[in-house]
């Protein structure tokens, strides 16, 4: 991974919440649990865990960086 932000989670926070947070875009949730698997079974986050975002391009059309039915 080359790109990335570390993020702190707060009380409550969740992976779809992150993502519409850091991209607008809830579906992205899953680049974010890709990049920090030991917490891909966490539904609502504890305060203060550190978690990795990628940072993809704005224009980003790469085959990987699309979903399946995108491609």
């Amino acid at each position: 991974m080359d790109d990335y932000l570390i993020y702190i989670t707060k009380q409550g926070d969740t992976f779809d919440g992150i993502a519409f947070e850091f991209y607008t875009e809830e579906k992205l949730a899953s680049l974010i649990i890709q990049a920090n698997p030991r917490y891909s079974d966490v539904l609502i986050f504890d305060a203060n865990v550190e978690l990795i975002i990628p940072i993809i391009p704005e224009n980003d059309d790469t085959p990987g960086s699309l979903p399946p039915w995108s491609r």
